[in-house]
């Protein structure tokens, strides 16, 4: 049975009671909220030594790391140099992207070293031995998805949503397709007149999703790629689209969850995440970033934390980071961390301002660390304490930094006090 299917029945499973106490949440309650689709748990039966992760409604919220091969670089100990990088960084899943070398090698290897949720795109592994885009089938794909399935992957993307009646809506763009997934099915259609096998074989992708308990994560393929093209009537056909699989996944009793944009300017962002839980009945949604502007190159995960803040206060409940190498190349293992721990704060601002248990004890432990200047309570008390220990270690842990020295306003105004 799959995580819904025990929710559905009644029951708790080991998972559920361990995303519970993660999130000091109910059992009981952690248990409905799956059973009305509002919050999933990835859990593959066959990953071993999984921790599982609870993501949606009323939880703290995830962030992933994407890493993976290119066809220029494609060595396995260099991704598990990223993966250690993410777990180091305290990333709740991970996503192995790779599209160069063994795709499979790399992928079992990442596996075997994963003890958090791992995602995958099955249909980039189909198009590359396929021979390319057009040269696809859903036997193909089927194939892939289920070996895939059968070697743990917990959550899977899946454009489905990308259908023929969209394509002409993305004229108007300025960029056009920015998802490689959803290229690959564009060009698929194009060379063959048909719909997308997806979204027309669906239901045998969720045979195979629901007999691994792989949680589908509905891919926006047409997701902006810059800030002209966002909220477009492409997305929102997508979107629309996505809501229809998602109702039609959780009646075969498979976990769901939709994926969203993607560049986004900032005051579109709060609107976007309501129709995201208006057309897809409040199913968990996974952002990139979102980016609120275009012109971050070499920041742009700092543009993403801003917008991923953003987002998570208007009830986005997972963020896919992104790295300083966003939009240039191949990140590594420096750049992977720097996303995470920037996204984690991003998660942890709008945790705070939605009231998630926990969140703002967090700050308020800080705080008071901070006016007792104690340099140990604050290096515990960090979402980046290897950085904020880097940074200790050329300033003496006194009773004042190196900012303010006897002037520090904080002992000036309690020695006031106290005398």
């Amino acid at each position: 049975m799959t995580q819904l299917e025990v929710a559905r029945s009644g029951r708790v499973s080991a998972e559920m009671e361990r995303v519970a106490h993660a999130e000091s949440e109910e059992a009981a309650e952690v248990r409905k909220r799956i059973r009305d689709g509002l919050l999933v748990v990835p859990a593959n039966r066959n990953h071993e030594g999984l921790s599982p992760v609870g993501i949606g409604l009323g939880l703290r919220t995830k962030v992933n790391a994407n890493i993976g091969t290119s066809p220029p670089r494609c060595s396995v100990e260099a991704e598990l140099e990223k993966l250690r990088a993410a777990l180091d960084a305290r990333a709740d899943t991970v996503m192995d992207l790779s599209i160069g070398g063994d795709l499979d090698e790399v992928r079992r290897a990442i596996m075997e070293h994963c003890s958090v949720p791992l995602g995958t795109v099955p249909i980039y592994q189909a198009a590359i031995e396929s021979g390319g885009p057009d040269a696809m089938s859903i036997e193909s794909y089927l194939d892939v998805f289920e070996k895939h399935a059968e070697d743990g992957v917990d959550f899977a993307t899946v454009h489905a949503g990308v259908t023929r009646e969209a394509v002409p809506l993305l004229e108007k763009r300025v960029m056009g397709v920015v998802s490689r997934g959803g290229a690959f099915l564009i060009k698929w259609m194009m060379k063959h007149g048909k719909e997308n096998f997806l979204y027309e074989h669906f239901d045998s992708i969720l045979d195979i999703a629901r007999e691994h308990d792989v949680t589908l994560s509905l891919g926006d393929g047409l997701r902006p790629g810059c800030i002209a093209d966002a909220t477009d009537e492409a997305q929102i056909h997508e979107l629309k689209t996505l809501g229809e699989l998602a109702r039609r996944a959780r009646e075969r009793g498979v976990q769901v969850m939709i994926e969203g944009p993607g560049h986004i300017p900032l005051h579109q962002i709060e609107q976007n995440v309501r129709l995201e839980k208006e057309y897809c009945d409040r199913a968990p949604f996974y952002v990139l970033g979102p980016l609120p502007t275009d012109v971050g190159c070499g920041y742009d995960h700092i543009v993403g934390a801003i917008g991923g803040a953003l987002a998570a206060l208007a009830g986005a409940d997972f963020l896919c980071y992104l790295t300083p190498k966003e939009h240039i190349g191949l990140p590594d293992a420096a750049d992977v961390r720097e996303g995470v721990v920037v996204t984690r704060i991003a998660a942890h601002i709008g945790d705070v301002a939605k009231g998630i248990k926990g969140a703002r004890e967090l700050d308020r432990q800080m705080s008071e660390a901070r006016g007792n200047r104690d340099w140990q309570g604050m290096l515990e008390f960090a979402l980046d304490p290897v950085r904020f220990g880097m940074l200790l270690q050329s300033e003496e842990r006194g009773d004042q930094c190196s900012m303010c020295g006897e002037y520090c306003a904080i002992k000036v105004f309690r020695d006031a006090v106290d005398k």
